[in-house]
């Protein structure tokens, strides 16, 4: 990120489960939201003091528990707008308290920061990315060097197969990656390097993807996740 972008993007790692919670700043307005608050929500809320800055938003990627366990905890502290996908809305079916739902391509105004909502189905079938800039928020869609797991509740790796050729397709090469768990050797990346190194995005039949994600991948390979050259998939 330069320093003529509008806004700036803070991660931190928490919980037992290697979760990545974003803080996107918008710096004109002091305005901050909070990408899938879970686990050790006072360090969130320390993080947004020694910023300065007032979180409104909270952007949830999908609704497992691991991603949004923190909700409560923040609106204890911010009167903040929930956000999350109408699909995902749908999917979970929990009475939420006056959420504002999307549907992908919908811009979320942070201050002066664009937020766009990109629906992106496979780990659930409201899954969401958040495209700020040059930046891609990617919850449980697309990890570094991996993708999320289709055999859970909600999960369908034939959705997930289109879902990261899209991604692959019409973003750009120097999308920056920032992903919903630090599962891999670095902790964030690039689409080019991940249309390189992502066994995930290496398949052209879908029947092949389904059969490396559902039957094949947790099988043979660990992480931290490196790079996979175009091939060995399944060597």
């Amino acid at each position: 990120m330069t320093g003529s972008e509008p806004f700036s993007i803070h991660a931190l790692e928490l919980g037992p489960m290697e979760n990545f919670v974003y803080l996107i700043h918008d710096h004109a307005s002091g305005r901050a939201a909070v990408v899938d608050p879970a686990w050790e929500v006072p360090e969130v809320l320390a993080l947004a003091e020694s910023r300065g800055v007032r979180i409104t938003d909270i952007l949830l990627t999908h609704s497992h528990h691991d991603h949004i366990n923190g909700i409560s905890d923040v609106l204890d502290k911010y009167d903040a707008q929930l956000h999350l996908m109408k699909d995902e809305a749908q999917f979970w079916g929990q009475a939420l308290d006056m959420p504002t739902l999307h549907h992908g391509g919908d811009v979320i105004a942070l201050g002066e920061t664009e937020i766009k909502t990109l629906l992106t189905p496979g780990h659930t079938p409201g899954s969401a990315c958040y495209h700020v800039g040059n930046e891609l928020i990617t919850g449980d869609t697309l990890f570094v060097f991996g993708c999320g797991r289709c055999d859970l509740n909600g999960g369908d790796p034939e959705q997930m197969f289109v879902t990261l050729r899209d991604m692959a397709e019409r973003l750009p090469a120097e999308t920056v990656i920032h992903p919903g768990h630090n599962y891999a050797e670095k902790t964030r990346t690039t689409m080019h390097e991940q249309v390189e190194g992502n066994p995930f995005m290496h398949f052209d039949r879908p029947e092949d993807f389904v059969h490396y994600r559902m039957h094949y991948h947790d099988k043979h390979r660990d992480s931290p996740y490196g790079p996979v050259c175009r091939g060995e998939e399944m060597q």
